[in-house]
Formats: structure tokens, C-alpha cells, sequence
């Protein structure tokens, strides 16, 4: 599996530890935002291979983050997962509406995170090479 470069967005600093903890456990790099406009900085900054978008952020929500992403034509491919304590169906629809592969419900497995995040980046990996 080849190491990627995610960047995680979530306002919970605990959160955030958490996720950088597991992914660079298994070995990824990762670059951490703590709101909407300072995602959208970062990915400008360093594009990453994977964002894992929290949706209840300061400023500007994961949802507007997730549209401006998918509108510019240099992030629009960039895979998103969604990491939201928003279970209903509604936020699950609008999240993959805008264009966010996969979401994830909070509280979320930390293993099952891992294993998410590596589908995805070897997918886009294959993806690439051919």
C-alpha cells in the first residue's frame, strides 16, 4: 500500500489527534485544519491525496467545503470522506450528493477509519498508474 498524504478536517482538536495518530500509524502523512477556510488553504497549499471532511465546522461548513472543492476543476477529483456526528439520511444524501465518496458516522472505529482511508488511496494509486 502505498503512503499517501491525508488531510483532516474537524473543529475537535481530540478528533483531529486521533485520526493523525491512526493513519500515521499506518503510514500515511497527514496535515490537520481546524475549520473550512483553513481546509481550503491547505488543499490549496499541499494538495492531498484523500480529505476526511468533518461537516459541523466554524465559518464555513464541511457542505461548503465539499461544493467549492468539487467546483474547481484542480480539486474536483480529490476524494473526500465525510466524518460528521450527523447520522440521518439527509446528511448522508447531501454529503455524496456534493460529491464525498464514502461517510462515516461519529463515534467512528479508528481501525475502521484506517481501513477506509487505505481502500480509497490504493484505489486512486491504481487508478493512476494505469
Amino acid at each position: 500500500m502505498p503512503a499517501a498524504h491525508i488531510l483532516a478536517v474537524d473543529d475537535e482538536p481530540e478528533i483531529l489527534e486521533l485520526i493523525a495518530y491512526q493513519l500515521r500509524k499506518a503510514g500515511h502523512s497527514v496535515a490537520t485544519a481546524g475549520n473550512g477556510w483553513e481546509a481550503l488553504a491547505e488543499v490549496r497549499r499541499q494538495r492531498p491525496d484523500l480529505i476526511l471532511l468533518d461537516l459541523m465546522l466554524p465559518d464555513l461548513d464541511g457542505f461548503g467545503v465539499c461544493e467549492i472543492l468539487r467546483r474547481d476543476p484542480a480539486t474536483a477529483t480529490i476524494p473526500i470522506v465525510i466524518i460528521s456526528a450527523w447520522a440521518s439520511a439527509d446528511s448522508r444524501h447531501l454529503g455524496l450528493e456534493l460529491g464525498a465518496l464514502d461517510y462515516l458516522t461519529k463515534p467512528f472505529s479508528p481501525h475502521e477509519l484506517v481501513q477506509r482511508v487505505n481502500r480509497l488511496t490504493e484505489v486512486r494509486a491504481d487508478r493512476a498508474a494505469n
